[in-house]
């Protein structure tokens, strides 16, 4: 009898053994599951809906509110006739590293520029709390502060664009914003941009 239980006992853990094994050998294929998934998540775009949706999107004008003095609605041909500027080659990369788009040539205006023609309404020369939003269509956001755009370098490399590689950007908007000072530009790369929102630190 005791011979029995010692025999079944080392059955037991022998089982116990092997599907431990089993566990171990599957769990590192669960594991890359779940990490590819995660990456393929994070490599999307930032504005969240399919490439075939991408049309319903398309804006053709962006208006300037807020807390502005004179508030503007633009278009591809307002912005040609302010201070237009020629960028070449640089990278969209977004947050994970992975390189969205290349650009080998651009044309646009610098957002300075915009709201300087806005005119944000300070009531001071020291009244700097606002902060600018440059929204999509789609609702995706980008946010500066005043000071990132008027007391930084940022501020003289972030751009409403309306031309890529000599083309028409089209199906991305007809105008995006780019800041292209940031380490990963992709966060802040807002295609089919349809307002620039200034606001009051309150």
């Amino acid at each position: 009898m005791k011979i029995l239980s010692n025999l079944i006992t080392i059955v037991m853990i022998a089982v116990t053994m092997l599907q431990c094994k089993k566990s171990e050998a599957t769990n590192p294929a669960t594991d890359n599951s779940a990490k590819t998934s995660q990456k393929h998540s994070e490599e999307k775009e930032n504005h969240k809906h399919d490439e075939k949706d991408d049309l319903k999107y398309v804006s053709k004008e962006i208006k300037v509110t807020g807390d502005v003095v004179t508030p503007l609605t633009l278009t591809v041909d307002s912005l040609k006739k302010m201070k237009v500027v020629e960028l070449n080659d640089f990278k969209i990369v977004c947050q994970t590293g992975l390189t969205k788009d290349s650009v080998e040539s651009t044309k646009g205006v610098l957002l300075t520029d915009i709201l300087e023609k806005a005119k944000i309404a300070q009531q001071e020369h020291k009244d700097r709390n606002f902060y600018i939003v440059a929204r999509a269509s789609d609702d995706y956001k980008a946010t500066f502060s005043w000071a990132e755009l008027f007391n930084n370098p940022t501020g003289e490399k972030a751009y409403v664009l309306f031309e890529q590689n000599g083309k028409p950007l089209k199906e991305k908007g007809e105008m995006i914003v780019v800041s292209l000072n940031d380490t990963k530009t992709g966060p802040r790369h807002v295609k089919w941009l349809k307002s620039i929102e200034v606001t009051r630190v309150k």
